[in-house]
């Protein structure tokens, strides 16, 4: 659901630029205050997990589509709201400006998106109610299944609504909706199962990080190498190798835009979108997580391409993006709560 600049206004994209600044500035006040020792590895690589956990898009049956987890309600659950919305953040951030995932006009639309709604909404509005002070197997899973569909059928009208009020692209309203709704409905569905798996692993291995959350409560003395250990190969092994097992079906997104108008992307046209276009392209040094190519193909060549790939996509570059791109994003999420950390002991 990551989007793209060519549907997003200038006016728009900067309204949530500086919409998510303002959450991410009180977030970081949020944490500063009541920083907890713990977080700062598990942001980093819970960030690393998540970063390639969204590599891998899994076919939804019947539909010629595809979907990837958001993560941002399992990263609250695991963090807090106001943690896990900066490592969301960082996590789009790395993503946007090195492997050309997302736009950066739109960068501001997809951190509110994919980070505001399911962290200060699904997660203490939908999750913490069902799960409770007492969680267990059973309203861990519950919530999880429920918190993900709410978050994404929201996140995905939150898309509807920004292409709407941009008016730059030919997407009809109504049609819009009807097909980016039920095609999110699937997918949270797939990413509330998964939520509630890793949580019920972490609940297993280490219950006092879930449990304090639902005390308000620190971490304080609770061990938590194990699951760092864990999440952390988890990661290596998910972008190295698990990545070329994504389906290469159109995401849910590009999907709705093809069903819509028969394009899965649409093209920049004015000059400022030109003037992001071409930033990302300059920084964006593994774009589309893959080694840069030192041609660009024709529409036939791409076609040809598409139709003749293998499955699984054994692939370098892939494996290469995944792990550097773990990597980056653990390191900078890392580094963000530990600066928090620091400034919150001055």
């Amino acid at each position: 659901m990551h989007m793209a600049d060519a549907l997003i206004s200038p006016v728009v994209g900067g309204t949530l630029w500086a919409a998510t600044a303002g959450l991410a500035s009180y977030a970081a006040k949020k944490v500063q205050s009541d920083m907890d020792e713990q977080k700062v590895p598990l942001m980093g690589v819970l960030g690393a997990f998540v970063f390639a956990s969204q590599m891998i898009n899994f076919t939804i049956p019947g539909t010629g589509s595809s979907g990837h987890i958001g993560g941002g309600v399992l990263l609250a659950i695991l963090l807090g709201p106001h943690a896990a919305f900066l490592t969301i953040a960082s996590i789009l951030t790395v993503q946007a400006l090195f492997f050309a995932d997302g736009g950066l006009l739109a960068l501001g639309c997809n951190i509110f998106n994919m980070g505001f709604i399911p962290c200060y909404i699904a997660y203490p509005f939908i999750y913490k109610p069902l799960v409770g002070t007492t969680p267990s197997q059973r309203r861990i899973m519950l919530g999880s299944i429920t918190a993900a569909v709410v978050g994404l059928q929201l996140g995905a009208f939150s898309v509807v609504l920004e292409t709407f009020f941009s008016g730059i692209s030919a997407l009809p309203f109504s049609t819009f909706v009807l097909l980016m709704q039920p095609i999110h409905l699937a997918i949270g569905l797939i990413e509330g199962i998964i939520t509630a798996v890793v949580i019920g692993f972490i609940y297993q291995e280490a219950p006092q990080i879930i449990q304090p959350k639902a005390f308000n409560q620190s971490l304080g003395a609770t061990s938590i190498k194990k699951v760092v250990i864990v999440l952390f190969i988890l990661a290596l092994i998910t972008g190295g190798a698990l990545s070329w097992f994504a389906s290469s079906n159109p995401d849910g997104l590009e999907w709705s835009i093809s069903g819509t108008n028969g394009e899965e992307k649409l093209q920049e046209t004015d000059e400022i979108h030109g003037f992001f276009a071409e930033i990302q392209e300059k920084v964006a040094f593994l774009p589309d997580y893959n080694f840069k190519a030192t041609s660009h193909p024709t529409a036939a060549e791409e076609t040809e391409a598409t139709s003749e790939a293998a499955w699984p996509a054994v692939d370098p570059g892939t494996s290469v993006a995944g792990l550097v791109g773990s990597v980056i994003t653990l390191i900078l999420a890392y580094f963000i709560g530990k600066g928090l950390q620091v400034a919150a002991k001055r």
